[in-house]
């Protein structure tokens, strides 16, 4: 189940994001197909992107459809069997592709895995049992989830090709993917040699942090309690 250049590709979704998709887009191998969604009706954004960037496709949703559906979008867009989906606030570090490259050569299965987060104060992954020091020994090792910035997807491994539950529009999409995924037998992994750097919350321009802020209120509250209301009932 090896990895490469050329069954790879990457998603990134975005909105107002023009401040920081550019970085992201070139840590990035330039001959790595790119699709990027963008959540708005933006064709400048789309001109721009696809003029400057030869290896990405822009996709332009109309309205605001919510991250877990834009990120549908472009995975079912996508013509390769791994699909790499992140924010517009990650860079990847320099060799971050080429270990994910080796690390899935020597994996015999899995569903999920993820370059880890350089900043070591904030794990992009949850686990309940002990990781045996596998971290710190730069080894692979299974989580029970990974954070939505990072989810490198193995889509052989979703039947009927259902990927993010799109009722859940910003927050917990990815808890939910990761939960369905270890309940259909499946497997997620973390790569400590492979590193990715998240600014955290930069994905929008700052210029509209008011009204981001105030939706993102909103939504965790809603994503809550649709998550619980998923899985635990009223």
């Amino acid at each position: 189940m090896s990895i490469s250049g050329q069954n790879l590709s990457v998603v990134i979704v975005t909105l107002r994001s023009e401040k920081v998709v550019d970085r992201c887009i070139k840590s990035i191998n330039k001959n790595l197909p790119i699709i990027v969604v963008e959540n708005s009706d933006n064709l400048k954004f789309k001109n721009y992107l696809e003029t400057n960037y030869k290896n990405v496709k822009c996709i332009l949703a109309k309205n605001n459809l919510g991250t877990g559906a834009g990120y549908n979008i472009g995975i079912k867009s996508s013509k390769t069997d791994y699909v790499y989906v992140i924010n517009p606030d990650i860079t990847l570090e320099s060799n971050a592709l080429d270990e994910i490259f080796l690390a899935s050569e020597r994996m015999n299965d899995f569903s999920i895995l993820s370059p880890i987060c350089s900043d070591i104060n904030f794990p992009n992954y949850g686990i309940t049992k002990s990781k045996n020091n596998y971290e710190e020994k730069n080894l692979p090792f299974k989580v029970d989830y990974v954070d939505g910035f990072s989810i490198l997807l193995n889509k052989k491994k979703f039947k009927n090709n259902i990927y993010f539950d799109e009722d859940f529009f910003m927050y917990l999409e990815n808890n939910d993917l990761c939960r369905r995924v270890i309940n259909d037998g499946g497997s997620i992994f973390i790569l400590p040699k492979a590193k990715i750097n998240h600014l955290g919350a930069g994905a929008v321009d700052p210029k509209f942090s008011r009204e981001i802020e105030l939706s993102r209120n909103w939504h965790w509250m809603w994503s809550t309690f649709n998550y619980n209301k998923k899985y635990k009932g009223f």
